[in-house]
């Protein structure tokens, strides 16, 4: 029997115009009463605005969101954690008889929702002691070199200051010498969840067009107080050794003090260079954009939009939306 309410899903890569997207279909025109699910793995955490592009509290007041300003910047917050959410989510915004969109960036999280979380064997101790060990003794960028030669799609998707999460997908890797990444996902068949009916939208975009879009975003990260954002988060003890500041946006700020500079307690200091900055939060987000594109497309049963006129695009989802769920 199929559900009374599908989920909607939007995915695209950063500055690829989900958000105006979302505001034409809901706010600026609205056909219908929707919730958004956020698929941001950093919209998650309380006090980083500027740079996640967060919405503000206004258009959240007129368009509802979920799993934003959840966390503490301190926390972790994994793909698990998120399905487990995200579900809680679509059954409270159905029972508000809304539409639930989840819209968002991080394509890991939006494939666990839809397929299933990776079936991965359990934690090996003598393993998991082995590479403790060599992490002490090669420093984390010998392991991720390995990572990336083994499961790149893995690699892509661990900072390398995530130790738990780099050590975990290299004890996989050596328990069934095949990669985190290529296990089959959960059989949710059973579950009283397997009802939920997805309906995936992809929005795609020229490469140059795209990069301008992503060059403009962060010029107007900066206009918008980036830098005095990040300031205050570090004033209050934030470094990039907690989860939330090893976004793209955040981490560019910081630098790694050596070890005399660092006898104070202290192992950061920020940047003061303002436009070297601005430059190499671009550069990883037009980086980030590409392994974005490469993991959304391959994505099953998706709906491409082309996303160059966010208001054609609204409308293209719109009677997309209207013809399947009619």
């Amino acid at each position: 029997m199929k559900p009374d309410i599908p989920v909607l899903v939007l995915f695209g890569p950063t500055a690829s115009g989900k958000t105006a997207i979302l505001e034409e279909l809901f706010i600026q025109n609205p056909f219908a009463k929707a919730e958004i699910i956020s698929a941001d793995s950093m919209q998650v955490y309380c006090g980083m605005d500027i740079g996640t592009a967060k919405p503000s509290l206004e258009e959240r007041s007129k368009l509802p969101h979920h799993l934003i300003d959840i966390k503490n910047i301190r926390e972790q917050f994994n793909a698990g954690e998120f399905v487990r959410l995200a579900r809680d989510a679509i059954n409270t915004t159905k029972k508000n008889n809304a539409l639930p969109f989840v819209s968002g960036g991080t394509g890991f999280y939006i494939r666990n929702l839809i397929l299933g979380l990776p079936a991965s064997p359990p934690s090996d101790p003598k393993i998991r002691e082995d590479l403790k060990h060599e992490l002490s003794q090669k420093g984390a960028s010998a392991l991720m070199d390995e990572l990336i030669k083994h499961d790149p799609e893995s690699a892509n998707r661990i900072h390398i200051n995530d130790e738990y999460r780099l050590l975990r997908a290299l004890e996989v890797l050596r328990l069934t010498g095949k990669p985190l990444s290529s296990f089959a996902r959960n059989d949710n068949s059973t579950s009283s969840e397997s009802s939920l009916r997805f309906i995936v939208f992809g929005l795609k975009l020229e490469r140059e067009a795209l990069y301008k879009r992503i060059n403009k975003r962060c010029r107007k990260m900066f206009e918008a107080g980036l830098a005095e954002e990040v300031r205050s988060l570090f004033e209050a003890g934030f470094t990039p050794d907690d989860p939330g500041i090893r976004a793209i946006g955040y981490r560019e700020f910081f630098l790694k003090k050596n070890d005399e500079e660092s006898q104070s307690g202290v192992n950061y200091l920020l940047c003061e260079d303002y436009n070297a900055v601005e430059t190499l939060i671009a550069q990883n987000s037009r980086r980030y954009a590409k392994r974005q594109n490469v993991f959304f497309a391959a994505l099953p049963d998706v709906i491409w939009i082309n996303a160059e006129h966010p208001k054609k695009a609204a409308q293209e989802i719109k009677e997309k939306i209207q013809a399947i769920v009619s």
